[in-house]
Parts: C-alpha cells; structure tokens; sequence
C-alpha cells in the first residue's frame, strides 16, 4: 500500500506510464532504419554486381537467343534480390505485443474523491513507480444509471486529449464488474475546495487560473469538444498548482458544433439551455464560453452571479440579471459581461 504523511501525496511522479503505454522505442526505429538502409545498399551493390556482368554478354550477344538468356538472367537476379529484401523488411517491422492492463499492476492507497458512479483511489503502478490516479466505476451502477454511453463517449474523448490543463487519461481495463480508468493525479485536489477554503481568489490569481482554462476550452473546440459542465467541482489542481480540467461526463464530439441535448449544473447553465424561447433550438461551443464567464464570477466574487432558487436561477440566467460587486475591477467586470453576451 502507499504510504502517505499527513495526507500528503508522493512529491515525485514518475514519467506517465512510459513503461507500460509505449511502443517501439526512438531507439527501435533508428535500428530499423539503419537494417533497412544496409538492405537497400546491398541490393545497390548486387544489381551492379550482376549488370556488370550481363551488360557485356547481352552486347556480345549475337541473336535473339543470346539476348533473351542474357535478360533472363538479369531478371532472375533482380527478382532474387527483391524478394529478400521484402521478406527482410517484413522481419523489421513486427511490433511488440502491449501490455495488457489489469489490476494486479498497481499498488492501491488512499481514497481522493467519491462521485454518483465511481470513486478514485490513489494508485502506484508496481513496475514502474509511476503515481496515478485510479478511478472505478461499478457496472451495474452504470446500467442503473442507464449511462452506457455516457461513459464509453467520456472514455473515448478523454483519451484523445493531450494539453497541460486537461486531465490526462492514461488508458482504461475492466473485469467483471468494474470499470477501471488510469487518471493522471492531481496533487492539490478539488479547485472548489480552495475557493471554499479562500472566500474568492485575489484578481492575480483568478487571471492565472481563467487564462488556463481559457486555452484548454481552446484546444477543446479545436477539436470539435464541447465540455458542457465547466465548474470548480470539475476542476482539479495538478502538484505545481496548475489548473486540470476533469470529468468530461458531459462532453460531447461534436463536428457540425451543433446539440440540443440539455445537461450540465444549473447554476453555469447558458440562456440557450434554459430559456424556453430559445431551449429547442441547437446550440455550439459558446456554451463553454458562458460558463467560463460564470466560472470568472465566482472565483472573484466567492459565489455564483446567479445563485438563487432553481425557478428563480433559471429565469435569472434567461434575463442575464446578474450584480458585480464594486470590489471587482473594471477590466474584469468588462470581461465578465463580454463572455456573458458572446
């Protein structure tokens, strides 16, 4: 089991799973290169070798006979040479089996988070070291939930980012009952639990922390996701104190930028969603964008701008009736109306 002081996590991480998720190593491919290129040299060499020699006969050849023997030869020769050549590559190229995750890998530790669906434990994978982050879903909780889906689209979009304010998904295994996702580990936790801790972040930090998740929702729609439940339930903080956007439940691919599926946490909820003149037409990207600008309220603020009753929140949010404080400066408070009525 790992062993931690004080709750405090492992300070060292090791590489992400380099051991267990790579494939051939740089070094393989150089090899590779190399064998291939000693191969197309000898062939270089043996196809001179053998014109050298059948470039005279055919010259001396008196008839077609001699000429048809002579490029006989020479075919003969080439073809040979060819074919060791392709069944040498064929040699090359074979790839090492992956290694096949299962839950013997790790070293299981302390618990970090309970969800609806799953709970994540502090894990350390054996062979290596390397300190994750260990989240298990139940499968029959999963298909209570009717959520099937859900998860398999979380799964498959998670997996295919690669930013420094997104949580990396490392990979995922099953057996009978459970689900079993490889998480990258956020050393600091909950960023909610530090704005519950602090009131509201001072300005300085609350830039820092907005001009992160501003490149993340960047690369997001850069690749055609939308998240669709930004909050700071939903944020974690990595060792280094950098921003880590999580749980992409909510998150949907989508290439025309189009959806009319309603979802998220009412509070960062655009007017799009709840507002009945405008809920059953599609909306795109800019949702993120709106609850980035509620996400800016609240780290400056301490509180959501439209925190309310569920009724009143609703209405609220449709009318975009919401006060700043005088204590927030100009700028932000400029920006948060900007990204309000974007």
């Amino acid at each position: 089991m790992i062993q931690a002081k004080g709750g405090q996590a492992p300070s060292q991480a090791r590489h992400p799973l380099s051991v267990v998720m790579s494939q051939i190593p740089d070094a393989a491919f150089e090899t590779e290169e190399q064998h291939v290129g000693e191969v197309k040299q000898q062939s270089t060499v043996v196809a001179s070798h053998v014109a050298s020699h059948v470039a005279p006969q055919m010259a001396r050849a008196k008839g077609s006979q001699h000429l048809s023997l002579a490029r006989h030869s020479l075919s003969v020769a080439l073809s040979a040479t060819s074919n060791a050549i392709e069944e040498r590559a064929v040699q090359l190229i074979k790839q090492p089996v992956p290694k096949i995750f299962h839950l013997g890998m790790f070293e299981i530790g302390r618990p970090l988070g309970k969800g609806k669906f799953g709970r994540v434990y502090l894990a350390r994978e054996r062979e290596t070291g390397f300190v994750c982050a260990l989240k298990v879903l139940h499968k029959d909780e999963i298909q209570q939930g009717k959520i099937e889906k859900q998860v398999a689209r979380e799964i498959e979009i998670q997996s295919n980012l690669r930013h420094p304010n997104i949580l990396r998904l490392y990979g995922h295994f099953h057996d009978r009952k459970r689900i079993f996702l490889i998480l990258e580990y956020a050393g600091k936790g909950e960023l909610y639990k530090h704005l519950q801790k602090a009131d509201r972040f001072p300005g300085w930090k609350a830039a820092q922390y907005i001009a992160q998740m501003a490149s993340a929702l960047r690369y997001l729609h850069h690749k055609h996701v939308i998240h669709r439940d930004i909050k700071p339930e939903d944020i974690l903080v990595g060792l280094h104190g950098e921003l880590k956007m999580s749980d992409f439940g909510w998150s949907v691919h989508a290439p025309s930028g189009r959806r009319l599926t309603k979802c998220g946490t009412l509070d960062y909820l655009p007017p799009e969603m709840v507002d009945p003149k405008r809920c059953e037409k599609p909306y795109d990207e800019k949702v993120d964008l709106w609850s980035l600008g509620v996400l800016m309220y609240e780290f400056l603020v301490g509180q959501a701008p439209f925190e309310d009753t569920p009724v009143m929140t609703q209405r609220r949010i449709a009318k975009g009736d919401m006060t700043i404080p005088s204590f927030v400066s100009s700028e932000a408070k400029d920006l948060i109306r900007k990204v309000s009525s974007s």
